[in-house]
């Protein structure tokens, strides 16, 4: 095997963001683009130079176009590099949570995800890679700043000549001196899985007669509840809908909410619905849960969860706190409170929560997005979820819908909803947000669009573990009454900008919990207007997505 020195060219303003690089598809398939970006992270791993003697790292992807072809090139990277080990799902697929769980279980330096989420694929769509620490986590800022900057002057990178691996069959082969270990990508994780719930109780379940719709999307979450649920707790088959991990997700979007899984929606609302429904996404981290003809949001998800977690073996011994990101509802604080447990109020973006769960801070996590997590690995988990909603029903004897009315009645309703404004030119919402910014010292005290104005502010967040101060992560309009409005910009599309308007009410009174969310919101709508002036902005008369 020869060692080769190519040519790369610096990048020209392509910034990680808080999720990894994510671009379009043929921004990769640029020559030596992929490249440049893995050769500046190994740079800043080891230093300029440097071998990775020793080390392993894990590498999979989520299965979308052109995770076969980065594969091959990270893997002759790495065997340039000096790598002793690299563990690679077999046919390239880990979803994002498994990779946490491979990296943690095999104890290795880290591991590169290829994923772009939630985001379409296929040859036109989008794709991405980011870096996983030896927590299982995120990189810091600190590294994807680095990285970065390392980018941008970068003028060639190392590679080997060597032909492209076998992927399909589990096994080892050496690239070198280094040693290619093709693993089954399920098993650490179902592993994990085993550890955390009561799978007698969840076979029961189903054997009883329990029907659950499962819609993995057409993504890698697929082979993973097909293994578990289908495999091992003995729910029927085709309980997994969509299960095969296509390259485009099957032409559709691969984001776990009511506006993209219609389909699953129209199921559960069916005369005939199952007892229960659920979705995972693109690389299987986010889940959506549905009862028989009741949605259920992921804020309310987080709140059930940690107020039943003493039920589940995994979490028997109680918490030790919850996380959840600014934009979350408050129903996860409340549940807190009546524990007496800490809830920490972070930034969006999993490793923010990475520190706390390190720390024995927190066990339990999650964010708006549809994202819901526990100490188990260091990444939000769709099955994980799932699989903690089935044991919930499983020792309760009560429905989904049942659960969460009754986190309604101890706790009040938090009335929860995102508009999202996306592909914004990317000029229009910064402005928007800067000229917001300009307003946010006047705000206190002020009765806009009739509604009385408490304070408002603009998110930071100092990380009580490491010291670290995130500033700019969100304004924040809060009323009297509890009453939230929040505007922040997303960093997870690749097209211009998203606006995200996070709209929440506290309501106590019971005959008011069936009220529709978006009449009840309405007030706080005419307030997010008025203060930010979205139409004039983005020139869109009504949100892209609502959910």
């Amino acid at each position: 095997m020869n060692i080769q020195t190519l040519p790369t060219r610096p990048f020209e303003g392509q910034q990680p963001g808080t999720s990894g690089l994510r671009k379009k598809v043929t921004v990769f398939q640029q020559p030596a683009y992929l490249e440049n970006f893995v050769q500046a992270l190994f740079d800043e791993l080891h230093g300029p130079g440097q071998q990775a003697r020793g080390q392993a790292l894990v590498l999979g992807g989520d299965g979308r176009f052109h995770n076969r072809v980065a594969i091959q090139a990270i893997l002759r990277m790495a065997a340039a590099r000096g790598y002793a080990r690299v563990l690679v799902g077999q046919g390239g697929i880990l979803s994002t949570p498994a990779a946490s769980a491979v990296i943690r279980r095999h104890r290795a330096s880290g591991g590169i995800i290829l994923s772009a989420s939630h985001n379409p694929g296929g040859p036109e769509g989008d794709f991405g890679i980011k870096y996983n620490t030896a927590n299982g986590g995120p990189a810091p800022e600190r590294l994807t700043g680095a990285v970065y900057r390392r980018t941008l002057s970068l003028s060639h990178y190392q590679t080997c000549d060597a032909p492209d691996m076998a992927l399909d069959a589990l096994g080892s082969q050496a690239l070198g001196e280094t040693l290619v270990e093709v693993i089954d990508p399920v098993a650490d994780h179902a592993a994990v899985m085993r550890g955390l719930f009561d799978f007698d109780a969840i076979r029961g379940l189903f054997a009883r007669g329990f029907r659950l719709h499962y819609d993995a999307m057409w993504a890698v979450g697929g082979p993973y509840a097909r293994a578990v649920l289908e495999g091992e707790l003995g729910a029927p088959a085709g309980t997994v809908a969509h299960a095969m991990p296509l390259e485009d997700f099957g032409g559709l979007h691969p984001d776990p909410n009511p506006a993209n899984a219609p389909e699953l929606v129209e199921r559960m609302f069916a005369a005939d619905a199952p007892d229960m429904g659920a979705a995972s996404d693109g690389d299987a981290d986010r889940n959506m849960v549905l009862g028989r003809g009741f949605v259920v949001s992921p804020s309310d998800s987080l709140a059930v969860l940690a107020a039943h977690a003493h039920r589940v073996p995994g979490y028997r011994q109680g918490l030790a706190g919850v996380a959840r990101s600014m934009p979350t509802s408050t129903a996860a604080d409340r549940v807190a409170r009546a524990l007496g447990v800490p809830c920490h109020e972070t930034p969006t973006g999993w490793k923010f929560f990475g520190n706390l769960l390190d720390a024995g801070q927190v066990t339990l996590c999650g964010e708006e997005s549809y994202g819901t997590g526990s100490n188990h690995v260091r990444e939000k988990d769709g099955l994980w979820a799932v699989l903690f909603w089935l044991n919930l029903v499983a020792v309760t004897g009560q429905s989904v819908e049942q659960l969460v009315r009754g986190l309604w009645r101890e706790h009040g309703r938090c009335v929860y909803s995102r508009h999202d404004y996306e592909a914004i030119p990317t000029e229009r919402a910064e402005r928007l947000m800067a000229q917001l910014r300009e307003r946010l010292p006047t705000l206190a005290g002020q009765t806009i669009a009739g509604q009385a104005i408490a304070w408002a502010d603009d998110f930071a967040y100092t990380d009580p573990v490491d010291g670290s101060r995130s500033e700019h992560q969100g304004v924040r309009v809060v009323l009297a009454d509890s009453s939230r409005v929040v505007l922040r910009l997303s960093g997870t599309g690749t097209e211009g900008a998203t606006l995200r308007v996070y709209l929440e009410r506290h309501e106590p009174d019971p005959a008011r919990h069936d009220l529709p969310v978006q009449q009840a919101l309405a007030p706080l709508v005419a307030l997010a207007e008025a203060v930010a002036r979205i139409r004039p902005h983005t020139g869109m008369e009504r949100p892209s997505v609502t959910s």
